[in-house]
């Protein structure tokens, strides 16, 4: 980077930021269910945890409902990024309800580990916060073999069967420092816990991570854009913290920027978490730039290129329409 003059006052904007693979396929899931079947199109939680995707996708004509016994029989229904246990499943089968999956394919990955170590007997430590949606659904792919991990507090109540058949998963929005940290001290009670065999926490997760601690180290303020109910976004407050930055917030869009924020900073970094659209980090570059900061430069420590298709449901019927 380059060096700051004493009077610039600049951005760092990290790269990567905002919509990861698993986030973009479920929002082009719930528009093209719309195009594809019309309005209303029932979304079982939030597609993604950002107010301003919610809302926008309420405009077009989805419908938002906490479960799925909300949602009209024979209706279509569309499961959120986060995923959803197979009792969710087994309950829409029984109301005749068209599903369409838009689970992240990562999300989908921890399942198939807990459903396959619950298989072999094991005890499983499932690692992230309770009452998240992600945490639900994976713990109910074996309810009876999972104990939930939230917080390094909660490694001394941990009671399990065998030691010697213990295995720990994750929750995949969580901080990778914090993971390690819960995991080492697992360690120390559960000598022979087993890792699970490929790394939870996402790939976007975790290279949102090192673009913030990235900009953290030269950044007086961090603003990271994001809802309060997201995970990943507000893990990426702590981090800023963490790396260097006086200051992080978390703000929904660019109207939560404070003027006192800013004063005497002339450096600030700026980030978004993995649901949030790109037009809402602009209007936060346009916000900053009201009050001087013009100086605007990318840091893009890790490069991303992950892609995942629309869910097998819908791109049958959408090949479907264009063969017809």
């Amino acid at each position: 980077m380059e060096p700051q003059t004493p009077t610039s006052r600049r951005v760092l904007v990290a790269r990567p930021r905002g919509y990861c693979a698993g986030v973009d396929r479920a929002v082009v899931a719930v528009e093209k269910a719309l195009e594809q079947y019309g309005a209303p199109v029932y979304v079982r939680k939030q597609i993604v945890h950002n107010t301003h995707v919610v809302k926008t996708l309420e405009a077009r004509g989805a419908i938002f409902v906490e479960e799925t016994e909300e949602v009209p029989e024979g209706e279509i229904v569309v499961f959120s990024a986060h995923g959803v246990s197979p009792a969710v499943h087994d309950e829409a089968r029984q109301r005749g309800l068209r599903t369409i999956d838009a689970t992240c394919p990562l999300v989908t990955k921890v399942h198939n580990e807990a459903k396959r170590f619950a298989g072999q007997e094991y005890d499983i430590l499932l690692i992230g916060h309770e009452g998240h949606e992600e945490v639900e659904g994976t713990a109910g792919e074996a309810p009876d073999h999972i104990q939930l991990v939230d917080g390094l507090d909660s490694v001394d109540r941990i009671q399990v069967k065998d030691p010697s058949k213990l295995v720990w998963l994750s929750q995949t929005t969580l901080s990778v420092d914090e993971t390690n940290e819960t995991v080492a001290k697992l360690k120390e009670r559960f000598p022979t816990l087993i890792d699970p065999p490929s790394d939870d926490i996402c790939y976007a997760t975790q290279n949102r991570q090192v673009a913030v601690k990235e900009i953290a180290a030269e950044s007086q303020l961090v603003i990271v854009v994001g809802s309060e109910n997201s995970s990943n976004s507000k893990r990426l407050v702590e981090v800023a913290k963490d790396y260097g930055a006086d200051a992080s917030y978390l703000v929904d869009n660019a109207t939560f920027i404070r003027d006192e924020w800013l004063e005497g900073v002339t450096t600030v970094g700026v980030t978004s978490g993995a649901s949030v659209p790109e037009e809402l980090v602009a209007e936060v570059l346009a916000r900053l730039a009201e009050h001087g900061f013009d100086d605007v430069a990318e840091v893009e420590p890790v490069h991303e290129s992950v892609r995942f298709a629309l869910p097998h449901e819908l791109r049958k019927d959408l090949r479907a329409s264009l063969i017809s």
